[in-house]
């Protein structure tokens, strides 16, 4: 994909000056070879970081080597000052973690107290207001501290991208779909861009690539993707058309950002002009990593970018859709494992989601704007959903959404896709969550959040609530297991 960042990154080692810097050097060498065994590229940082003047040699280091992301290594007590001093200079994000003692044989020339001078770092970080990772457990051996730096990766790729990124955005939201509408100074406070543009621009741009070389190219690669489920072969010409448009575009406007995202208007005065829906394409570039949220739900657009960071994968956004049938649950019971039927949902959508993601994938017409715009005749313009069952497998459903007063919110939940039939249309698919009645009441009703939900095709729940912390969103709920009342339950029920 080459609308996610390219993680590079760096390990720096710190001492207090009163302690041994040779354990500071041995042990960050050490955190490096365990790096390596799990396939992990860093580059070492040669100065150990005893005053300011190091931290200064250090940052020089640091853009030498096109260091984009840091790993702040504690070798011993450490100098907390010239460290946070250092965390707060380096423009990328920081994972902070600390050398565990090795050995009761060795506790006198080789003992180094991190596990003291984190402290000391963590209240200096908190004088300069930061927001690097403070992992769980941030103080281990060698190995320990390779696995916290494997977790900080996808961390890091998320907020690389979000501080590279623009929002495209094409129409207003629709008049029956306020729930994706949010303000978007938090995104600017998050140093995201945000260019919006109306319908008659989308159009426009359309209109004008009807010569682009691309449209034959694209419109092949459209097929092969398809195969059997190419139904509408007459109708991909169009969709390579606005695909080719779209893309144009991006090169176009990307201005100093280096990633892209849609929030597109969909319907309903789309389908008239253009003569079609523009589900697959939106699959497609889903599929390359550029998701295209619909309904111009920017923050959705963001969830999305946020997943396919996280996993390196495609990500989608589905309405948080229907119930389960109790019919339908009995029917599937040795497939239901140990979840209740209100722990299940439908995830739907019209047909946006990448056919690497489905059964098998076909383009067919959306049946819901068919019914209000084609009633009487054979489906045309409401032509050009990717629709099929969604993969059985692990997922986390997440949103970062803004409230109507510019407070960032998020919620993330793992689960798994279930190998049910779902029985209906769209891209679609039964999802299973713990708890997911409790949750969708006192998470996603009690704090306002809207129906669309980002799918990751992975359990990342780690991770995002990680990067949620850095970008200091404040609130962030998951599913509470049973047992553990979320605050507004009530515990009398």
């Amino acid at each position: 994909m080459n609308n996610i960042p390219k993680v590079n990154l760096g390990i720096v080692a710190v001492s207090r000056d009163c302690f041994p810097v040779e354990l500071s050097r041995n042990r960050r060498d050490q955190v490096v070879r365990e790096c390596g065994k799990r396939k992990i590229t860093i580059s070492t940082v040669e100065t150990i970081v005893e005053n300011e003047k190091d931290s200064v040699k250090v940052l020089e280091e640091l853009r030498e080597k096109n260091i984009n992301a840091l790993v702040v290594y504690l070798g011993n007590f450490g100098q907390e000052g010239p460290t946070s001093w250092l965390a707060q200079k380096f423009d990328g994000p920081v994972i902070i973690v600390a050398a565990a003692e090795e050995s009761g044989e060795n506790l006198i020339q080789g003992r180094g107290d991190a596990f003291c001078g984190l402290l000391n770092v963590s209240y200096n970080i908190g004088l300069r207001q930061l927001k690097p990772l403070f992992p769980e457990n941030p103080v281990g051996l060698a190995a320990d501290i390779a696995e916290k730096i494997e977790n900080f990766l996808p961390v890091a790729r998320i907020l690389l991208g979000l501080k590279k990124l623009k929002i495209f955005t094409f129409g207003p939201r629709p008049q029956d779909f306020f729930a994706c509408n949010a303000p978007i100074k938090p995104l600017f406070d998050m140093g995201v861009e945000v260019m919006e543009n109306s319908e008659l621009d989308l159009y426009d741009i359309y209109q004008k690539a009807k010569d682009n070389p691309e449209i034959e190219k694209v419109a092949q690669e459209m097929a092969v993707d398809l195969g059997v489920g190419n139904t509408y072969p007459d109708l991909l010409p169009k969709l390579a058309q606005y695909e080719a448009a779209l893309k144009t575009f991006i090169s176009d406007n990307l201005g100093s950002a280096l990633f892209a995202v849609f929030a597109n208007k969909c319907w309903p005065a789309f389908e008239p002009y253009f003569g079609f829906v523009p589900c697959f394409v939106n699959s497609r570039l889903a599929a390359q990593g550029i998701p295209v949220a619909c309904e111009v739900d920017i923050y959705g657009a963001l969830s999305e970018y946020v997943l396919t960071c996280a996993t390196e994968l495609p990500s989608t956004l589905l309405d948080i859709n229907n119930t389960v049938p109790d019919d339908m649950y009995k029917d599937a019971k040795d497939k239901t494992k140990n979840y209740k039927t209100n722990d299940l949902f439908m995830g739907f959508h019209c047909g946006n989601t990448a056919g690497s993601c489905l059964l098998q994938g076909e383009m067919k017409y959306q049946l819901i704007m068919n019914r209000l715009m084609e009633p009487e005749g054979k489906p045309d313009i409401t032509r050009g959903t990717l629709e099929g069952r969604i993969r059985p497998g692990d997922i986390t459903i997440f949103r970062l959404q803004s409230t109507a007063n510019c407070q960032l919110r998020a919620y993330a939940a793992e689960g798994e896709i279930l190998d049910i039939d779902p029985k209906s249309f769209g891209s679609i698919g039964v999802f299973a969550i713990q708890e997911m009645a409790r949750f969708y009441r006192h998470a996603l009703i009690e704090k306002r959040f809207p129906h669309h939900t980002a799918v990751a095709f992975q359990h990342v729940g780690r991770t995002l609530f990680s990067a949620a912390k850095m970008l200091g969103i404040e609130s962030f709920d998951f599913n509470r297991p049973s047992g553990q009342l979320f605050p507004t339950e009530n515990p009398f029920e």
